[in-house]
């Protein structure tokens, strides 16, 4: 799992960083609050987790570098390092919550079939990450980044350089485009299964998932010793025997 997860992270950074398609101010700053933001977001959500639960775990690692990475995508190269920190610590807080609290409550998400948590994951985390993109976002990186162009500065920016409006007016693009995304998602992703529904179950019966993989592949996804592992976790003695032959001499 760990390193899948570093194969993740190190292939975030590349298209993060490959943005700009060269290598320039914008390409390093991309990288670099890429790293700020996964950490911090890391850590953030070790820390809830070893507050309410007394104990961290390699998967909310794991979740807590997700939810990172998926946060500050849209804002790696136009938020200064302070910012991705920011980002960091809230991709890392309200996801935990939404995933660890009300998931849990809901009796809508205890209908889902969501294992890895990607609703939180990135549904939650992308949406963060494009509405903090339109606060956050600094004039003159968007400048640097697009060139002369008529998009509107972040809206914290807008109000201290007296451009509320402007602010504003990229923040409702902001929230105009996650509600699209999110409709377009919900909408054809139905569809999809809609159609694939009238040739093949999307789901195992019942007793097929208490088997769990030996009822969908006929073998264990994991092999650990004492983990459903049914081979010994030592190699077996094997006893000589003494051919006859030789017992007479």
């Amino acid at each position: 799992m760990l390193g899948g997860a570093g194969f993740l992270w190190v292939g975030w950074t590349g298209f993060n960083g490959g943005s700009p398609f060269e290598a320039n101010l914008i390409a390093s700053l991309a990288i670099l609050n890429t790293h700020i933001c996964t950490a911090t977001s890391l850590f953030v959500w070790l820390s809830m987790d070893m507050l309410v639960y007394k104990k961290s775990s390699v998967m909310g690692a794991v979740q807590g570098m997700i939810t990172g990475l998926v946060c500050i995508t849209p804002a790696a190269g136009i938020v200064e390092p302070w910012a991705a920190g920011l980002m960091g610590a809230i991709s890392g807080s309200i996801p935990w919550y939404t995933m660890m609290v009300l998931h849990k409550k809901s009796s809508f998400f205890k209908k889902v079939d969501d294992t890895l948590g990607a609703f939180h994951t990135h549904a939650v985390a992308g949406t963060l990450g494009g509405l903090l993109s339109g606060i956050l976002a600094k004039p003159s990186l968007l400048r640097l980044y697009y060139g002369n162009t008529e998009r509107g500065p972040g809206l914290l920016y807008g109000l201290i350089q007296g451009e509320l409006m402007d602010g504003l007016k990229q923040m409702s693009f902001q929230i105009i485009g996650a509600v699209f995304v999110a409709s377009w998602n919900v909408v054809i992703t139905s569809f999809i299964c809609i159609f694939l529904s009238r040739f093949l179950n999307l789901r195992m019966d019942e007793g097929a998932l208490e088997i769990g993989d030996d009822a969908a592949h006929g073998e264990e996804a994991y092999a650990l010793w004492g983990d459903g592992e049914r081979s010994p976790p030592y190699p077996r003695r094997r006893h000589l025997t003494i051919p006859t032959l030789c017992r007479s001499c």
